[in-house]
């Protein structure tokens, strides 16, 4: 999906740096950041970043800093993690919070299937999956709530 940025990391040779001026606009996420370091570093080239002078996989220190920076990262999408729970938690209980309305309906599935439509007809009139319209058509008791029956 980047293809300039795997053609990069597959040019790189033993004692090379990958150089960037901002830490995002290498990686989108601390995962995505640490596993390009690891092929950067598997390649036996180093990473370096201009804006944070601290981050160079060159260094002992550099690689304190960004296992730094990634252990603050990780924090961060925690606490807000907790946030969004809470905050739906709280929501449910003032019923301001019901979820996704429903878009599809087993009736009306089964009324296609019926007519003769098959799985795949009825996905593309409906705009879903195939599997979703398995699932509803299926026998066995699902967990889905009144409005999808």
């Amino acid at each position: 999906d980047r293809p300039e940025l795997a053609r990069a990391i597959d040019q790189l040779r033993p004692g090379d740096h990958l150089v960037v001026t901002r830490l995002d606009r290498l990686a989108r996420s601390v995962a995505d950041l640490h596993s390009l370091i690891a092929l950067i570093g598997a390649a036996g080239a180093a990473f370096r970043c201009l804006q944070q002078s601290g981050v160079d996989t060159s260094s002992s220190t550099g690689k304190l800093m960004l296992a730094v920076l990634g252990a603050v990262a990780e924090f961060e999408n925690d606490i807000r993690r907790e946030r969004q729970r809470d905050g739906i938690e709280k929501a449910k209980e003032r019923g301001a919070y019901a979820g996704r309305p429903a878009t599809i309906s087993r009736a009306a599935i089964a009324t296609m299937k019926a007519e003769g439509l098959g799985p795949t007809a009825i996905a593309a009139r409906l705009k879903i999956s195939r599997a979703s319209v398995y699932r509803l058509l299926s026998p066995w008791p699902q967990p889905l709530s009144e409005e999808h029956r």
